[in-house]
């Protein structure tokens, strides 16, 4: 499986996804710069987490203006997976590859500690390696990670299952106190409407080293590896 992570001036974590994705796949991944405006072929786009432009103006909305995203945009429309992961997954919303956007977390802080995160469904490339119930451990690292969308939006998301992650409590309780940035119904990661677009806030990418702390991120790219090879 050949995967390609796009890098904007800012990005901090493409090292963290390039070092997941080879230990899964034995592959190395391509890095692909934001004012590139081709894409060689790949099986996967990833955008990682990190501060796309500083984080001026809006989370991601300088970065969804690059070059490269009218690639990525084509290549996600003819069927190439795309995942978004953190700031990632601000760039998915401000570019329109997924609905909703991220606000500031509620407590107004940035938050950098693990949490739990409740697997919503494994009928998805990016969740097969997961059962559906199942909660895992995984760090989170941003300001801006509060998940918005209107009610019938949210609606829709639950109705057609494309809620990928909530976060939760350690025994799987979906409650307030599970939820520090205050996200709309605890959604961590949400799909696109043909299940094939991923952006979550969390960070599966670093919990695939037990130096780290934890390896509940590896059945991540493990399963997303074997979907798409």
């Amino acid at each position: 499986m050949q995967a390609a992570i796009i890098m904007f001036p800012g990005s901090n974590r493409e090292q963290d996804v390039h070092d997941a994705l080879r230990r899964c796949s034995g592959t190395e991944p391509l890095k692909v710069w934001h004012r590139d405006s081709a894409l060689p072929a790949v099986d996967l786009i990833v955008i990682p987490g990190g501060f796309a432009y500083g984080d001026y103006l809006r989370c991601g909305a300088m970065a969804a203006q690059s070059p490269i995203m009218r690639e990525v945009k084509a290549r996600a429309a003819a069927g190439t997976p795309v995942l978004g992961i953190c700031n990632g997954f601000q760039i998915l919303t401000e570019a329109g590859l997924l609905p909703g956007a991220l606000l500031t977390n509620k407590t107004l802080k940035f938050h950098c500690m693990d949490v739990h995160l409740k697997v919503e469904t494994d009928a998805t490339l990016f969740t097969r390696g997961y059962r559906a119930g199942q909660v895992i451990r995984v760090p989170v690292a941003h300001h801006d990670g509060n998940y918005f969308a209107d009610r019938d939006t949210l609606d829709r998301l639950e109705g057609e299952g494309r809620v990928a992650f909530r976060y939760c409590e350690p025994d799987g309780a979906v409650s307030e106190a599970g939820n520090a940035n205050g996200s709309a119904r605890n959604i961590a990661g949400v799909l696109d409407a043909r299940k094939r677009v991923l952006g979550l806030m969390p960070h599966p990418e670093d919990a695939t080293d037990p130096l780290l702390g934890s390896t509940d991120g590896s059945a991540f790219f493990t399963g997303l590896v074997e979907a798409l090879s």
